[in-house]
């Protein structure tokens, strides 16, 4: 997943802003009949229409098998025939139904028909002879994990995929101001160790099931908390390389990037990093309280937008949350840190080694 984070980010982005400009609020600045809407909505939505299709091509890197051939998987998936025959059955065996489902906007079934892919692929050369493998072993391979996929491994993944992102809006809807403490405050702490990727997937798999995430929701304070504790040390301290550094991290942080802020001031001064896990408390805390709600990938400052719901432009509950708990995020956090967090005398500590990022050569 993490090749397609940004591409996610900026596709919620995008349908974020639609959102807005046809509120009525704002006198419908832009209507959901006009060319130019249809067009900038595509854009937005293609990126999560076609996922079956990205998540082949990454997955295929990762298994090192050749990503053409999963993609096509992917592809055949999302196929507009197939698409318009979700809901309905693909054949029965005795009393076993065979449904199928709606694969757009899916992640996990594809991540399976990659791996069958390379062990087909695998397979397959071991008894084709060479000069019918061009053509031959694209062929039995495509359409092997396309009906498997279909047929068998699909529709059981894509109900457990919605079985837990059911549970897990349940779980925080339930929890409420608890959770939203809890993963406020640690989220940042996992991404110190790398484990936060294990969670964008969850994230991701929600938007594509559901529509919205409350768990991305929650996640966003603890960007901007962090962004607004590097921005303190930047405007306190006398060190032009430090303050320097600092504007551009808090920018990032700010923009949903924290690794700058993280590795390169906070952690260096450790109740700096304290204080932005302070700060994305609180504003987990509010989120977690009102059961605040993102409608696409992208959160921080930068992904207003996206707490917007797209089927409900007017309704600007989810939006007035959002700003509370981040304000909320960046006031607490700017003001502990300026306050207690960073002193000029303070000399930095032991820069921590950032973790690889997944699927990465490094």
């Amino acid at each position: 997943m993490s090749p397609l984070i940004g591409p996610l980010a900026a596709s919620g982005i995008l349908k974020g802003i639609l959102a807005i400009l046809v509120m009525p609020q704002l006198g419908g600045l832009l209507s959901t009949k006009s060319t130019t809407y249809i067009l900038l909505n595509a854009i937005g939505d293609a990126t999560f229409f076609f996922l079956p299709v990205l998540v082949g091509y990454t997955a295929a890197l990762k298994l090192k098998v050749d990503p053409i051939l999963t993609a096509v998987v992917g592809a055949v998936l999302v196929h507009p025939t197939l698409v318009a025959l979700a809901g309905k059955s693909l054949g029965a065996i005795g009393s076993v139904n065979f449904p199928m489902v709606n694969y757009s906007y899916s992640i996990f079934p594809m991540i399976l028909a990659a791996w069958m892919v390379r062990e087909l692929n695998k397979w397959v050369k071991s008894w084709l002879p060479g000069y019918l493998q061009i053509i031959f072993t694209p062929l039995i391979v495509i359409a092997i994990a396309s009906i498997v996929t279909l047929y068998v491994t699909g529709p059981a993944i894509v109900n457990i995929s919605k079985g837990i992102a059911a549970f897990l809006q349940w779980l925080l809807l339930t929890s409420g101001w608890a959770s939203g403490l809890l993963i406020g405050g640690l989220y940042q702490v996992m991404v110190i160790f790398g484990l936060h990727w294990g969670i964008i997937p969850l994230v991701a798999n929600d938007l594509a099931t559901s529509g919205h995430s409350y768990l991305n929701a929650i996640i966003s304070s603890t960007m901007i908390s962090q962004g607004a504790a590097v921005l303190a040390v930047a405007i306190k301290t006398k060190k032009t390389d430090l303050k320097e550094l600092g504007f551009g991290a808090a920018i990032s942080a700010f923009c949903g990037v924290t690794e700058p802020a993280i590795y390169g001031v906070n952690l260096k001064y450790r109740r700096v990093f304290i204080t932005g896990l302070i700060g994305s408390a609180v504003g987990g805390f509010i989120t977690g309280l009102f059961h605040g709600n993102n409608f696409g990938f992208a959160s921080s400052w930068i992904g207003f937008a996206a707490f917007i719901d797209p089927n409900k432009p007017g309704d600007l509950t989810n939006f007035y949350i959002y700003l509370a708990a981040s304000i909320a995020s960046t006031v607490v956090a700017f003001v502990v840190a300026y306050v207690w967090g960073y002193k000029n005398s303070m000399k930095p500590g032991e820069a921590m080694k950032q973790p690889t990022l997944p699927g990465s050569k490094k």
